[in-house]
């Protein structure tokens, strides 16, 4: 292993690190900013607090070099647009009147204007305000936040690194701005922007910052030698200004391609990339290229998106062999630890033996700075973590959890007809609308209804023994008696029965599948103040009883109406989970999907006639590079069938999509042989019908006319706009009338107010194309 001598400069950083805080802080201060219960005073110095105490964490473990820069109130690429100046035109009066509140009102909206659009960062769960560029877009630096930050850190003595995100990357972000033409190029603003990075960098230098690191994730993508020309330029520019810190452009997510000769080229002091597995390609490639003498490297050997043991001695066989490419090789994670929850340790509900397989930013900060020490001081000095390390990975390589031969076996067995329809749709579709007399634009919701304060506190109340089950039942039916009765007077057509009983559209299933673990404190920032914990999925999956049955068949014992049966898709249940990484994912999705046709089947014969499979996680898993696309797609759409190829013709299969782009994966939609896909598409102004009709899809699809990312209430006229819209590109005969998503997050007032809209707006133009 390495001597000393040759490693001596091996330090240990991290690019991100969570927001929340052990208590989830920063969600509770800034939720109470926004009701008028704490000021704004007060959010500053929850902030500020939570910072602190991160950095000064990360600093006694030994990482060398902190991160300012990544954390945020809501979003760090929101951020960027108030450092380069970016505001929506719409938005300016407000952040001139009170920047906090703008920010705000860009993240949310008003009930008078539109947020900015929302979607998923890469092929992570976390989700991003996209920016609005155009043509007349003017950039001014404001680096404000950003020098604040390094301000604070140095303030505690700390070696500190700003992380902002790279300037192609943010071009490649962004969409053309309302009133730009619909092929407007944000790239082409590069050489507008570069100087407000330019600016930045000298006052980010000026206030003290050795290093700047410069996030490029969106060039781990398949890029044209156009981008691939522009990312060099803007390194060219940036490496070229006299006043500047050094700089350090870090890649993530996966394999660098052919960006990465452009960037060791480039006039930069540094590169960090992506070792782990899905991105190993990167080590050949770096030695391809001649490696980066001259350069620093950091390197992300620990998996920076997922929760297992890193395995210590196939890391450091991966250092050691960077040492041969590089001037210094530091350690690091492959992305920001914001992807994972804070702390393995407080898991106590989770068996210790099995917790020890498990690493949280904690952990995985201690593991990048025990790789660090090994690599600087030789595996002699970090013995007893070595051989822990293994007993680990051994423990966890021979569980019964991770090895069920009944599962196995079923799975092996499945054949293609299992993953198919017994009757072409044209055919069901009659079958369906013959059984089901629904109305032209038939109305829905997507499944959750407002999980108020009074659920989550019989929840807790269960869980700690304040109350017994019966009376605990006893809410859910209450709240599905509310939920039910107001639908039914509202007017929507296809009920649901609320989702009362469920804590999170995976967990709620996890819990009741054996292979899957669930944590207490596991929380993860999905947008804004919305954390999820998701469940750890760490062994053969098998459903050991009926999950839904019985709370969809008491809503359906309420009304006439049709009343959906209501679950998470397969490829849903892996990506908003921690999945298993030590077998195919395409294996673990097959055992998923069998569990699930169990509870399809069961639903169907309790008289279920219409199941939704929702699978909005189908685009966002999608593989950043074309060329693994097609067995990710073949897979994943195989295992949708296969939860769904059982049933009758006359029952109707919907499935729900939502944060993403779609017009890549459409014929994947296609694909799935739903009957019935509803699709997040407010904001983007029905972009997603288009897309569907360019394509020819030919079944039903709602995409939504209520925007329910925003507590802003649209009027029956702005619905009634979006669906006109939606006509224009499907047929009114295979056109639903349905929000963007689940309501778990609104409040009951702006619900009701929306879909009493919702519904107007339907009988309007159910009456004009009648």
């Amino acid at each position: 292993m390495t001597t000393e001598s040759a490693a001596a400069a091996a330090r240990a950083t991290v690019y991100g690190y969570p927001r929340q805080g052990q208590g989830r802080e920063l969600k509770k201060a800034v939720e109470g900013y926004w009701k008028g219960r704490v000021s704004a005073d007060a959010l500053r110095a929850t902030a500020a607090e939570l910072r602190r105490a991160n950095w000064r964490e990360l600093a006694a473990v030994g990482i060398d070099e902190v991160p300012t820069g990544d954390f945020s109130y809501y979003d760090h690429v929101l951020d960027t647009t108030v450092m380069v100046g970016a505001i929506p035109a719409r938005h300016r009066d407000a952040v001139a009147a009170d920047p906090l509140d703008g920010y705000f009102a860009m993240a949310r909206g008003t009930q008078d204007v539109a947020p900015l659009e929302m979607t998923k960062w890469f092929d992570t769960n976390y989700h991003y305000l996209v920016p609005e560029l155009g043509p007349d877009t003017v950039f001014t630096a404001n680096s404000a936040q950003q020098i604040a930050e390094l301000t604070e850190a140095r303030a505690l003595g700390l070696s500190a690194r700003p992380v902002l995100v790279g300037p192609v990357t943010y071009l490649l972000l962004a969409k053309p701005a309302p009133g730009a033409a619909a092929d407007f190029d944000p790239l082409t603003l590069l050489d507008r922007l570069l100087p407000v990075y330019a600016e930045t960098l000298a006052d980010l230098r000026a206030a003290g910052a050795e290093w700047v690191q410069l996030d490029e994730p969106a060039l781990v993508q398949d890029r044209t030698p156009a981008e691939l020309e522009a990312a060099a330029r803007a390194y060219q520019s940036l490496g070229g200004l006299t006043e500047r810190p050094k700089l350090l452009v870090a890649s993530y997510f996966d394999r660098l391609g052919d960006a990465l000769p452009v960037l060791a080229k480039a006039p930069v002091e540094g590169l960090a990339l992506d070792f782990t597995e899905s991105a190993a390609a990167n080590l050949d490639a770096l030695a391809a290229v001649g490696g980066l003498w001259g350069k620093r490297l950091v390197a992300g050997v620990v998996n920076g998106r997922n929760i297992w043991v890193n395995d210590l001695e196939k890391s450091l066989a991966t250092l050691g062999t960077l040492l041969g490419l590089a001037d210094r090789v530091d350690v690091s994670a492959s992305c920001s630890l914001l992807h994972v929850p804070l702390d393995a340790a407080v898991e106590h509900d989770i068996e210790p033996q099995i917790r020890r397989w498990l690493a949280f930013a904690r952990q995985k900060t201690a593991e990048i700075v025990t790789l660090a020490g090994g690599l600087t001081h030789g595996t002699d000095a970090i013995a007893a973590e070595l051989a822990a390390n293994r007993a680990d990975l051994a423990s966890r390589a021979h569980s019964p959890i991770t090895h069920d031969p009944r599962v196995r076996a079923r799975a092996a067995a499945v054949t293609d007809a299992d993953a198919r329809r017994s009757q072409p749709y044209a055919e069901r579709a009659a079958a369906q609308r013959a059984h089901l007399g629904l109305p032209l634009l038939p109305t829905t919701t997507i499944g959750s209804f407002p999980q108020t304060g009074e659920l989550r506190t019989a929840r807790a109340d269960l869980r700690t023994g304040r109350i017994g089950t019966p009376e605990y039942e006893e809410r859910i039916k209450a709240e599905i008696r509310e939920v039910v009765a107001f639908q039914e007077k509202t007017g929507l057509d296809v009920l649901v029965h609320g989702e009362a009983e469920r804590n999170d559209m995976v967990q709620y299933f996890a819990e009741q599948l054996t292979g899957y673990l669930a944590t207490q404190h596991g929380w993860v920032q999905s947008y804004g103040t919305r954390y999820v914990r998701p469940p750890v999925l760490a062994g053969d999956i098998s459903r050991p009883e009926p999950m839904t049955v019985r709370w969809t068949g008491y809503a359906q014992s309420l009304t006439d109406r049709p009343v959906k049966g209501m679950l998470t898709g397969p490829v849903t249940m892996l990506a908003w989970s921690f999945v298993r990484d030590d077998q195919p994912l395409a294996d673990t999705a097959r055992q998923v999907a069998l569990a699930l046709r169990e509870e399809v089947n069961d639903l169907e014969a309790a008289g279920t006639s219409v199941i939704q499979v929702d699978e909005p996680a189908l685009r966002e898993t999608l593989p950043l590079h074309a060329a693994d696309r097609a067995d990710y797609l073949a897979w994943a759409t195989e295992a949708f069938r296969l939860t769904t190829g059982g049933v009758r013709p006359d029952t109707q299969i919907h499935t729900h999509m939502c944060y993403a782009e779609f017009g890549d994966i459409v014929q994947a939609i296609d694909d799935l042989d739903a009957d019935v896909i509803s699709l997040e598409a407010a904001r983007s102004h029905m972009q997603v019908a288009r897309e569907l009709a360019a394509h020819g899809y030919p079944r039903e699809a709602g995409p939504g006319v209520y925007d329910i990312h925003s507590p802003r209430v649209p009027s029956a006229e702005e619905a009634a706009a979006l669906l006109r819209t939606g006509l224009e590109a499907i047929p009114a005969e295979r056109l639903w009338v349905n929000p963007d998503c689940g309501l778990k997050t609104r409040g009951w007032p702006e619900t009701r107010a929306s879909l009493e809209n919702l519904v107007t707006a339907a009988r309007t133009v159910r009456g004009e194309v009648s």
